[in-house]
């Protein structure tokens, strides 16, 4: 079955919202025209002092996802000036920086109104917060390797339409980069990542930043406590809180799901309600420093990081919409370093190389490493970045005790909302037979996970 593709329909639109209403005229004090390739060919007015051109990134017209964002290159025909650089109310905007001189080219991040999961109100103020923060975290690395911001626009708007203008950075992608890399040269570039995770885990917060959860901008300007971008709730008073939270949140949201409706069959809801109320707090006794927050980047992986093969140095850190504040645990939940470094909860197999490479983890891997098999875990790769973490004294699993618990946790939320029932595209591409077989399985699931926990 194919899936509805909500991406192109609206290119145009897209195209033309950054050329009518990004006030660059405020930016660049110019007025600029926007030549649309192709759309706009010949429309262009060649009097005005800058034309540019907006070509699209990594983007598949074809692909059946919703995207998060749209990402666009914004080129201008000649550097901008120093006599059109200067201090404007855009500029002074919270979080922006003042365009430098003989700029010729930018990032445009749109909001995708329709984006699942993603909330409005403040998912633009979010990101540019943390921009501001990591930036200011890794300020010493070198090369600088968070973008500045130049402009923005709330996603909370009548038009819903949120946008960023950013910095561009150099580089190519660093996941694609890594596929031919040697282990040699991968652990130069684990050690940058590890240091950056580092200088994120240690960053003093501002003492204006006082929940777990997102981030936004209070009438003074400061970087406040605010909605979790993709949780749509928040903030938090504490990290056991956060999660009670997000667990009766997916409860409500699989209430509506004409396929899981609940997970009341069965009893299985109930037992879910009573872990929720009693159990999650027993999962949290053992986790060390219950109260410390960090920055944390929420898809921290190489699909998200430039590099300059020349140099062999990591130019960029990007995307932060799924970006927080939470618990140093919290980090290693999500998408995260490279392939087979992100901690999972228990699954249900007792008798698998995951599982191994789970408690290698926790305590330690073995000497000597087990043999690699071309589908299974490469340990030497896992081994090597463990190592790196280790070197840079990043808070990981092995060192904060209690983390494989709420892992736990973090699995079971998981199984309550299983993207296979849950994601409308995944949804719109299975046949009506299979998603019954995907609500058995993930009932199944969730009754082994719940006899686990003693519920």
């Amino acid at each position: 079955m194919a899936a509805i593709n909500r991406n192109h329909a609206n290119y145009e639109r897209r195209l033309n919202f950054i050329r009518r209403e990004i006030p660059f005229p405020t930016l660049f004090n110019i007025e600029v025209t926007i030549n649309l390739p192709l759309l706009l060919q010949g429309l262009v007015h060649p009097t005005m002092p800058y034309k540019a051109d907006i070509t699209p990134i990594t983007y598949d017209a074809d692909c059946p996802f919703d995207y998060n964002n749209f990402v666009y290159r914004l080129t201008l025909s000649s550097a901008i000036s120093e006599d059109d650089t200067k201090e404007t109310l855009m500029q002074q905007k919270t979080g922006c920086k003042a365009i430098p001189a003989d700029t010729t080219a930018f990032i445009v991040r749109l909001t995708n109104p329709i984006a699942e999961g993603m909330n409005t109100e403040n998912r633009v103020e979010n990101e540019v917060a943390m921009l501001n923060l990591v930036g200011a975290a890794l300020r010493h690395h070198d090369p600088k390797v968070v973008p500045s911001v130049y402009g923005w626009g709330s996603a909370a708007g009548e038009s819903s339409q949120g946008w960023i203008l950013q910095e561009l950075m150099p580089g190519t992608p660093l996941d694609v980069a890594l596929e031919s890399m040697d282990l040699q040269n991968k652990k130069a570039i684990f050690a940058q990542m590890a240091g950056m995770l580092s200088e994120m885990q240690k960053f003093h917060l501002p003492s204006s930043i006082t929940g777990f959860g997102g981030l936004t901008f209070d009438s003074a300007g400061r970087i406040v406590s605010g909605l979790m971008t993709s949780v749509d709730a928040g903030p938090w008073p504490s990290y056991e809180e956060q999660y009670k939270a997000r667990l009766k949140i997916a409860l409500a949201k699989v209430d509506a799901n004409p396929y899981i409706r609940g997970w009341q069959a069965n009893g299985v809801r109930k037992r879910i309600d009573d872990f929720v109320d009693h159990g999650v707090t027993a999962q949290f006794r053992t986790l060390a420093s219950k109260e410390e927050r960090v920055l944390t980047h929420g898809d921290f992986t190489g699909n998200n990081m430039l590099y300059d093969a020349a140099s062999n140095r990591i130019t960029a850190l990007l995307d932060y919409d799924f970006s927080c504040i939470s618990h140093p645990s919290y980090a290693f939940f999500c998408p995260f370093g490279v392939d087979g470094s992100q901690f999972q909860g228990w699954s249900g197999d007792e008798d698998t190389e995951e599982l191994a490479l789970h408690e290698a983890k926790l305590y330690g891997f073995p000497s000597p490493l087990p043999p690699s098999e071309e589908e299974g875990v490469d340990w030497e790769l896992a081994k090597t970045w463990e190592d790196e973490l280790e070197k840079a004294r990043v808070l990981r699993p092995r060192t904060i005790q209690g983390t494989d618990h709420v892992a736990d946790v973090e699995a079971l939320l998981g199984a309550i909302m299983p993207g296979r029932l849950t994601n409308r595209t995944i949804l719109e591409m299975q046949s009506e037979e299979v998603k019954v077989e995907q609500r058995d399985d993930g009932e199944e699931r969730l009754i082994k996970m719940l006899d686990r926990f003693g519920f």
